[in-house]
């Protein structure tokens, strides 16, 4: 039954796994039996990030420029706000039922919104960016994202710790991977033990789970006190945390939507916060692609903006409605923007300056760290105060961002973190980004 469940999860394309006595996984083997032995539901902080993965122009969203020709749809008399925040209007050139305008999404988010602008990238090559915009190091293929790594130190217990949907997704070996790219492929993992995870079809009565689980719980208590050799081990362990989170996965099932959502992040969304919700998730990495303009980027930029943007509202409207809005930290980038200038395609190109936006448990909103320039080059910030300052201000790296990602989830001197140490040094450290 158990090989019947992880067979299922390799078939449908998942990585769905509990903390195990492996060597080397980054956790001890004492910590990693308990962890199986008491899945019991996280509650939260519960961590999102979303990518734009390609590259978006941020002049058509956050960072808006409306002179020298830097783009073609608004100028600078154009530009909207909303308290602190300056953003570009595109109600009027997005396509019809493309999604989320930027004016309803700053109208209904602005509010609890912090963006930081002018961040600097150093490269704009896609892979790179994309690394080192998830890791917060350029030049090392070993660290692990943010989301990875804050599920590793608060809850590498529960059964999909760290979900991704694509994009930059590296681990660092600290915990397992978990991808569920639809709706019915997360019914049939939360109830592995029924027939195409239907609930009314069970494979086994209760009381005969009820025993499978008994038997495998003496025989990993009886192997705790002989010595077995580590491939041994491994199976055993395996075969024990599979059962348990089996059982924990079924909380999964009451907040699966009897309807699937057509939009793409919609789908992820509601994956991400439905294992939130039965607490068998720390964090989320969604993703949708095709930003990279380099031809006809107003276009191309104004159907993909609004399809991002609905997918963040979709979210924080369905976590009210679960009652885990409170809970979330949502962050929402790219791994670069684009050139200030069109190329003769009327598309525009690689830029290694570009912006990121937060919001959620812990930030305040309505605020906005960092600039670029009229030619929209990245202006230096001060750390102490986050004002820009051009002369003695340090270029805000995604280092100083991730940093300060540790510091707010409360992992900065994690003995896990500690094996993915930043170069920064104390004084370039941002002092208040989070308010």
């Amino acid at each position: 039954m158990r090989r019947d469940f992880l067979k299922l999860c390799g078939l449908a394309g998942l990585g769905v796994a509990a903390p195990v006595a492996i060597p080397g996984l980054g956790f001890a083997a004492e910590e990693a039996r308990s962890a199986s032995a008491n899945p019991d539901a996280f509650e939260g902080p519960y961590y999102v990030v979303f990518n734009a993965s390609g590259g978006w122009d941020t002049t058509y969203l956050m960072d808006p420029k409306g002179t020298d020709g830097i783009n073609r749809l608004y100028g600078n008399g154009d530009i909207q706000t909303r308290g602190q925040l300056k953003f570009a209007p595109n109600a009027a050139h997005m396509e019809a039922g493309a999604g989320m305008s930027n004016e309803d999404f700053f109208a209904e988010f602005g509010s609890e919104l912090l963006v930081v602008n002018g961040l600097d990238y150093s490269v704009n090559n896609h892979s790179p960016c994309a690394r080192y915009m998830a890791t917060g190091h350029l030049d090392s293929l070993a660290y692990p994202t943010f989301a990875a790594l804050v599920a590793a130190c608060r809850g590498p217990q529960c059964p999909l710790a760290y979900l991704t949907f694509g994009n930059y997704s590296n681990t660092g070996n600290l915990v397992p991977m978990s991808r569920i790219p639809y709706l019915p492929s997360l019914q049939r993992v939360a109830n592995a033990d029924s027939v195409e995870g239907q609930q009314r079809s069970p494979y086994h009565d209760d009381f005969v789970l009820d025993r499978i689980e008994r038997t495998l719980k003496a025989q990993t208590d009886a192997r705790l006190s002989r010595q077995v050799l580590p491939r041994v081990e491994r199976a055993e362990s395996m075969l024990y945390a599979a059962q348990i989170n089996s059982k924990a996965l079924q909380r999964v099932t009451p907040y699966i939507p009897a309807e699937i959502p057509k939009a793409r992040l919609a789908q992820q969304v509601e994956i991400a916060l439905a294992s939130f919700k039965a607490g068998v998730c720390v964090s989320a990495n969604l993703t949708i692609g095709q930003f990279d303009s380099h031809a006809n980027n107003d276009k191309d930029q104004m159907k993909l903006i609004p399809e991002f943007l609905a997918g963040i509202a979709h979210l924080m409207r369905r976590a009210e409605a679960l009652k885990i809005r409170d809970r979330l930290v949502v962050v929402i980038q790219s791994e670069m923007g684009r050139t200030p200038q069109y190329n003769k395609g009327n598309g525009k190109d690689h830029w290694s300056i570009g912006s990121v936006m937060f919001m959620g448990k812990g930030i305040q909103g309505n605020r906005v760290i960092g600039a670029t320039d009229e030619k929209q080059f990245c202006v230096p910030v001060d750390p102490a105060t986050l004002a820009t300052n051009a002369e003695k201000g340090v270029r805000l790296r995604p280092e100083h961002i991730h940093g300060a990602l540790r510091e707010l989830a409360g992992i900065t001197d994690h003995r896990l973190s500690a094996q993915f140490p930043y170069t920064v040094p104390a004084t370039e450290r941002l002092q208040g980004l989070w308010g």
